[in-house]
């Protein structure tokens, strides 16, 4: 049952990919409750259907069957353009494969999201956010005159420049090396901290799980085990 304080709420959810003559069972009536303003790591072995559950629960892709209620909103009943319309400003989402579209700057790539979304304010919004991850003198490069980490710093801004209830991360420090993973892990919660967005993040590295306040393993399409601590690192 969803009350006020669930960021995510997801009850018997299925998710079945694949034809009619050869499905795949991908999420096998996984049970899951997020509260508002949590921080979640979500591990478990590649194929353990991690990226598949992030994609339903932020709206990317639709479950099969189930009951699913993320930042108030009943995703189990509506249809694809619903679902994008439901994202839009109140779920950000940062990818370990960055993203960004490479004909816009930096400044571009996080402001043209909220302009498409009607912002009036878009341009001093992303300049601002860009300013806070520490790429303010970087705001008219292009993609490709960035570095890995520079490049994932734009896509954190992108993503919480809407100011979204819920910010879904996988992989985030994937393609980064060790010293530049730990700055992206040490903006990333400090950028949520600020905003009190729910963070889920799906990871392999210990020092991001470390930081959450939550540990959970998914193994077989379903919730393995959940580990919760006594206050977050």
């Amino acid at each position: 049952m969803t009350t006020s304080q669930d960021a995510i709420c997801a009850a018997d959810l299925r998710l079945t990919l694949g034809s009619a003559e050869a499905p795949v069972e991908i999420l096998k009536g996984l049970d899951l409750t997020i509260r508002k303003g949590e921080t979640v790591a979500l591990l478990g072995p590649s194929g353990s259907g991690k990226s598949s559950l992030m994609a339903v629960l932020s709206g990317l892709e639709r479950a099969t069957s189930g009951s699913l209620t993320v930042a108030g909103q009943d995703f189990a009943a509506m249809g694809e353009d619903e679902l994008a319309r439901a994202r839009r400003g109140r779920i950000g989402i940062v990818l370990q494969a960055f993203h960004l579209l490479p004909t816009m700057t930096a400044l571009e790539n996080v402001a043209t999201p909220m302009e498409l979304a009607g912002e009036s304010d878009a341009q001093l919004r992303a300049r601002a956010e860009l300013e806070a991850v520490g790429l303010g003198h970087r705001l008219d490069h292009y993609p490709q005159q960035l570095s890995g980490g520079e490049q994932q710093r734009v896509a954190i801004a992108r993503a919480i420049a809407p100011r979204p209830e819920l910010i879904f991360a996988d992989e985030p420090t994937g393609n980064l090396d060790a010293a530049t993973g730990h700055e992206i892990v040490e903006l990333l919660f400090k950028r949520r901290e600020e905003t009190g967005a729910t963070l889920l993040v799906i990871t392999h590295d210990p020092e991001l799980a470390e930081h959450c306040e939550r540990v959970l393993t998914i193994g077989d399409g379903k919730i393995a085990t959940d580990t919760s601590k006594v206050s977050g690192a």
